[in-house]
């Protein structure tokens, strides 16, 4: 099939899933009566209900599995804490205006639209213009913004609306400003990602645990981000949920005595050296990946394997689902490793959960802030002789010179690396004075050498003080959900084949309703059955819907089909009933008193429909 016949059919089954799913309002634009806002969707109640699930989920296959301390922070953080982490300066996207209207656009995004359109809908387009743009593409996120401009300006591009002439790229920060208080002057945002939370508590949750590593935290919430020009629907929106984990490990032992629960795990991994080298992403075992180093560490590779497991359990396609390893010019400075899940839709592969070693990077940027230590200690069985650097600052003498921020200095004074205070003790020695700067004053001082010794000692150490590694599993819910939808999606010819039924394939475990209770007629007796069952799944905890209206038992099928709900119970007479399977349409007859039960055991996952198949009586329709 060529490029742009392919195109043209992933957009008709895009919009026939995007207007099925908004029809049942398992999603619609929000404010809609006001035009909507582009970027804001509100989730109805289908919507609401396989969120739900998801979340429930997740926290059974992750919080619950390992025992994690789930916490729950607050949405709007100051300023100093993102000033810490990096967010304030480095996160931003770059942004072009049209120059005439002032509408801004996503400068990237613009410039791999054009290379898409050209490989796609240009049939004569030249081996070495293709090559070129297959290049662009790949190298996309690691473009300087005087790259980017050049190549918009090379090609031509103009803003999309009005075809005016676009300015030169610039950085936009993508975080929500706020103030908090009246008075304005304690500047915040509202939280791109929900980990920062996480890290500051870090002290605190270690002792919860009895100051023992590993230990794992996480937290389910709104983050935040300012997107320039979001589309793709559910994809790319300005508030959503993440659910993020922070393994925290000894960076010396990234082990996991888990490992061999997943190591067997064989998936489709796109390691850097085949992204690099033009190849596609192929089948490897987890445990081969990690002895062959392509994965960086057990903790991580397990992580990867349980995501996998998680994702597949949801109901998303093994064949369009990947990992992909960051590029070297994608990794953070400071990451070890890191690996994208992504799943294929119609939008082509989207990043829907970033697993990342992110070294000691946070613990450290928040200790150096706040100065507060955020480390963890090992203890020794022998004291071990090592030699220590001595930091003893002289308080009185920092008293008189600093007055009221004479404790922010000494505690910046004892926070000091090594390799920083062996060059203040050289430039003591030889001038007698050195600048110093203190991050909570935010300023420069100087400090003369009658302020502070500095010194190397033998000691007797008792332990080690260490800062941890981070682990950190971060998933994009809605993204998640909206590739499950699709992956989901199906059709199939009505009883007499004269048009198409859209129906949704959810696990008993994600689908919104687990079942429907219809009376096969109007009859009284039929209703008080009805009734009688719908009471028994409410005290199962069984979400259902009961339908007592006359219309034909196949229209009501259909109807609950598009919603995606795996069963549906028919009272056909006071005794027994039919339970029917959605994907299979195969009916069973169960007794009136049993049909809760079985309903329960297979929408739990305790058994499966084949399970219960053999057990009961096959009932033709």
């Amino acid at each position: 099939m060529d490029p742009a016949q392919e195109a043209q059919n992933r957009e008709a089954f895009r919009q026939a899933v995007i207007n099925t799913l908004e029809r049942r309002l398992f999603y619609i634009p929000s404010f809609k009566i006001y035009r909507g806002v582009a970027g804001l969707y509100d989730y109805g109640p289908p919507g609401c209900a396989v969120k739900s699930n998801v979340l429930s989920f997740w926290r059974q296959h992750f919080v619950l599995e390992e025992n994690m301390l789930e916490v729950d922070c607050p949405c709007v953080t100051p300023e100093v804490v993102l000033k810490a982490s990096g967010h304030v300066d480095k996160f931003t996207d770059l942004m072009v205006k049209d120059e005439k209207t002032g509408t801004c656009y996503r400068a990237d995004h613009l410039l791999k639209d054009f290379c898409k359109d050209k490989l796609e809908r240009d049939p004569n387009l030249p081996a070495e213009k293709a090559a070129e743009f297959r290049h662009v593409l790949a190298v996309l996120d690691d473009l300087s913004a005087e790259e980017l401009g050049a190549k918009i300006k090379d090609y031509g591009i103009t803003a999309p609306d009005t075809r005016n002439p676009l300015s030169a790229p610039y950085p936009f920060n993508l975080m929500f400003q706020t103030s908090i208080g009246p008075s304005g002057v304690s500047p915040g945002y509202m939280r791109p990602e929900t980990a920062q939370g996480i890290f500051v508590n870090f002290k605190d949750l270690y002792y919860y645990n009895g100051n023992k590593l590993p230990f794992a935290a996480a937290q389910i919430g709104q983050a935040f981000r300012n997107e320039i020009s979001p589309r793709q629907g559910l994809l790319r929106v300005r508030e959503f949920t993440l659910a993020e984990i922070e393994h925290f490990v000894d960076p010396e032992d990234k082990s996991h005595p888990k490992f061999p629960d997943v190591a067997n795990l064989e998936f489709l991994m796109f390691p850097r050296e085949d992204q690099v080298s033009g190849r596609s992403a192929r089948r490897i075992r987890l445990g081969e990946a990690v002895v062959q180093g392509i994965v960086n560490n057990e903790t991580l590779g397990y992580f990867i394997g349980r995501v996998y497991l998680f994702l597949t359990h949801l109901g998303i396609d093994k064949d369009r689902l990947r990992f992909r390893q960051h590029l070297a010019n994608e990794m953070a400075h400071y990451a070890a490793d890191c690996w994208d899940a992504e799943i294929e839709c119609s939008y082509g592969w989207i990043e829907c959960v970033g697993i990342a070693d992110r070294s000691a990077y946070d613990l450290r940027a928040h200790t150096d802030k706040s100065g507060v230590p955020l480390v963890a200690h090992e203890k020794f069985p022998e004291p071990r002789e090592v030699e220590k650097l001595i930091i003893t600052p002289a308080k009185k003498e920092l008293g008189l010179a600093f007055k009221g921020n004479q404790k922010m200095v000494v505690e910046a004074l004892e926070a000091m690396g090594e390799k920083e205070a062996m060059e203040m003790k050289a430039a003591l020695e030889s001038k007698g004075e050195a600048e110093f700067h203190v991050c909570t004053l935010d300023r420069v001082v100087t400090i003369n050498k009658n302020m502070v010794s500095i010194s190397k000692e033998m000691k007797k150490e008792h332990q080690r003080v260490f800062t941890p590694s981070v682990i950190e599993p971060s998933f994009g819910i809605g993204r998640i959900i909206y590739c499950l939808y699709e992956h989901s999606f199906n059709t199939r010819p009505s009883r007499d084949g004269d048009e198409q039924m859209n129906f949704f394939s959810f696990p008993p475990i994600v689908a919104p309703i687990k079942c429907t209770v219809f009376p096969l007629v109007q009859n009284q007796q039929y209703e008080e059955v009805a009734r009688q069952i719908a009471r028994s799944l409410t005290a199962y905890g069984i979400s259902y819907k009961i339908d007592i209206t006359g219309t034909s038992i196949g229209k009501r099928y259909a109807r609950t089909d598009e919603l995606g709900v795996p069963f549906a119970i028919t009272v056909d007479s006071t005794s027994s009933v039919t339970i029917r399977e959605r994907d299979s349409k195969q009916q069973i007859r169960v007794n009136v008193d049993e049909v809760a039960s079985v309903i329960k055991e297979v929408t739990d996952g305790q058994s499966t429909w084949g399970d219960v198949l053999w057990r009961y009586p096959t009932h033709s329709s």
